[in-house]
């Protein structure tokens, strides 16, 4: 296809600001989709993404568009998610265009996710148009919106697009827009073919689906390929444009964007971030890749039943093909048996995460307590980067424990400063700087990672009224005073409820565990003990007492030491039992633990 009639661009924002709304509304626009089969969030095809009502995966679409030139152009369209969770998602699909259209919803403004997806689209080199979203809602203020874009992002008010994504307002001249401010793609059909892997997902049929970006030369069916990082050589079997339904073409040109199926199986075969090029006329080197994101939470994955553990591993080897950010390697628990250590971008991460992999591969799993990675410097002069609790050294043997740190960017209503403050410092927080930024306060902190992952956001957004918003990016590792908390149940340590704190929080944590686990352990045949301990001493305790049976029901009158005699039997029954017994933990009881 004629390059100067392509558009590649993805739509950015922070989250709720309207971006899969206006996905939609421009393929209904387009005619890509019959208004009766619309439905709402056309692009987000996974169950999980309606029910939450998040974008979690980028979605590629091809539109084509009559434009008032006459002229028909091809929009290919990538629709991201806004939370901090699945920045990898934005960064991935960026480098596929040339253009981004960067929403804002115009009672919020400009919000922190908002400015740090302005700011990932500077580093690709991409030209941003402000689209200013939802102004049919009554009692708007669109000029103040206007001018923190102004303000703020340095952006020219002649480009500012003011759309009603939901009402179809504005829509047309978005259009019109977009073909005048998006630049065409760069790239000649006659070099070596350079294509970019910016995606991949499974299918049972077809294989692994590989969508590439391709930059130079031409992709053509049957033609012989190379992925130019794993030195893999495949067969082209089939083509094709997301319509937004599959739809198979002939060939792919420089500046398009489309998928290929190779029928490869085995997904460590492919690689995001990989570059495709002809087996016969290979490219003289590869397209820049992405960077490897650094997993923030690290938590154990093990099946509820062993016999599951080879699905579990086929499973995450395919869960990885579409999300590189998500690790993992093999460990194993003395409570669990074999599983995986799993490093996840935050908490969402990894709920999303457990839930494809329960939903998706019908398992049936247990989570253990997430930690963050620590550092430890021994005596000896080793560093040793620490995910697992149980992998902690003996203290004599540790020199200093340091944590990770975020610097933490928020953005609040000047009303509920202190409030946001106040908060930041019980986090252990560490005041960087405080500016103005139009009506709103610009506050930064240095926060350690393990306070933030947890419940900070929603802290935030409750002291702010909903207002308020973070962004964050890992600093470095600063010295801290860590220790490792274990649970005993009848003074077994339970590995899987293991877990590394600050020293100052480790009573209160410990009460909390023990207390949870007290209401959710079901009641045995003999008395459960559970402690928490910390530094070799037990910091907290409880006592689940036993079911009763009345092991007298059957004798009516007689001699009383008779029943004594059942009595004593009873009790030396129960503590035969209580040694060898083992204790059933509910699932509940490990959610529980997640969620303190």
């Amino acid at each position: 296809m004629d390059k100067p009639l392509i558009r590649n661009f993805s739509i950015i924002a922070h989250i709720d600001h309207g971006k899969s709304t206006l996905a939609d509304r421009l393929l209904l626009h387009a005619g890509a989709i019959d208004e009766r089969k619309f439905r709402n969030q056309m692009l987000d095809d996974m169950d999980l993404e309606r029910e939450r009502g998040i974008t979690i995966k980028a979605s590629a679409v091809k539109l084509n568009y009559k434009a008032k030139d006459g002229k028909t152009y091809a929009f290919n369209l990538i629709d991201t998610p806004g939370h901090v969770d699945f920045t990898y998602e934005v960064e991935k699909s960026l480098r596929a265009c040339e253009g981004a259209l960067l929403v804002v919803d115009v009672s919020q403004g400009v919000e922190s996710q908002t400015v740090a997806n302005y700011y990932l689209a500077v580093e690709n080199n991409l030209e941003i148009l402000p689209v200013i979203n939802k102004i049919d809602i009554a009692n708007i203020d669109i000029d103040h919106a206007k001018l923190q874009l102004i303000e703020i992002l340095n952006f020219k008010e002649k480009d500012i697009q003011m759309v009603s994504a939901k009402e179809g307002i504005g829509i047309p001249e978005l259009f019109e827009k977009i073909v005048e401010f998006i630049p065409k793609p760069e790239g000649d059909d006659n070099l070596p073919l350079q294509a970019l892997i910016f995606d991949m997902k499974y299918d049972i049929y077809k294989g692994i689906i590989i969508y590439v970006r391709v930059v130079n030369g031409v992709i053509r069916e049957n033609m012989a390929i190379k992925m130019m990082h794993t030195a893999k050589e495949a067969h082209i079997e089939e083509i094709g444009v997301f319509a937004p339904e599959a739809v198979r073409v002939r060939e792919l040109t420089s500046g398009e964007v489309g998928y290929i199926t190779c029928n490869i199986h085995e997904p460590r075969e492919v690689s995001v971030g990989d570059t495709l090029t002809e087996t016969a006329n290979p490219a003289a080197e590869p397209l820049q890749g992405y960077r490897q994101l650094n997993p923030l939470v690290f938590c154990g994955v093990y099946p509820v039943n062993s016999k599951d553990f080879l699905q579990l591993r086929e499973a995450i080897d395919k869960l990885r093909l579409s999300d590189p950010s998500f690790v993992f390697e093999p460990e194993s628990s003395q409570s669990f048996g074999n599983g995986f250590r799993c490093g996840f971008l935050g908490l969402l991460h990894m709920d999303i995460i457990q839930e494809r992999l329960q939903r998706e591969y019908d398992l049936n799993l247990i989570l253990t307590t997430p930690n963050v990675r620590y550092r430890v410097h021994t005596r000896d002069g080793q560093v040793i980067d620490l995910e697992c609790p149980s992998a902690l050294p003996d203290g004599s043997s540790i020199q200093k424990v340091e944590e990770p740190y975020l610097t933490v960017t928020i953005l609040t209503p000047v009303e509920h400063m202190d409030n946001v403050i106040q908060i930041a410092k019980d986090k252990r927080g560490i005041f960087v700087q405080s500016e103005y930024v139009s009506d709103r306060m610009r506050v930064v902190f240095d926060i350690p990672l393990s306070e933030v992952i947890v419940d900070f956001n929603d802290m935030i957004k409750s002291v702010t009224r909903g207002y308020g918003s973070i962004d964050y990016k890992l600093k470095g590792f600063l010295p801290a005073k860590i220790t490792k908390l274990d649970i005993l149940i009848n003074d077994s340590v339970c590995d899987a409820f293991s877990c590394l704190v600050h020293k100052e929080s480790a009573y209160q944590k410990g009460l909390a565990l023990v207390t949870k686990l007290k209401e959710l352990i079901p009641r045995q045949l003999f008395e459960v003990r559970v402690q928490a301990s910390c530094d070799g001493r037990i910091i907290s305790s409880a006592s689940i007492k036993p079911m009763g049976k009345n092991v007298t029901a059957k004798c009516y009158g007689g001699d009383i030491t008779r029943k004594k005699k059942l009595w004593e039997k009873q009790k030396e029954g129960k503590k035969r039992m209580k040694q060898v017994g083992n204790v059933e933990i509910p699932q509940e009881a490990f959610r529980a633990a997640l969620k303190l």
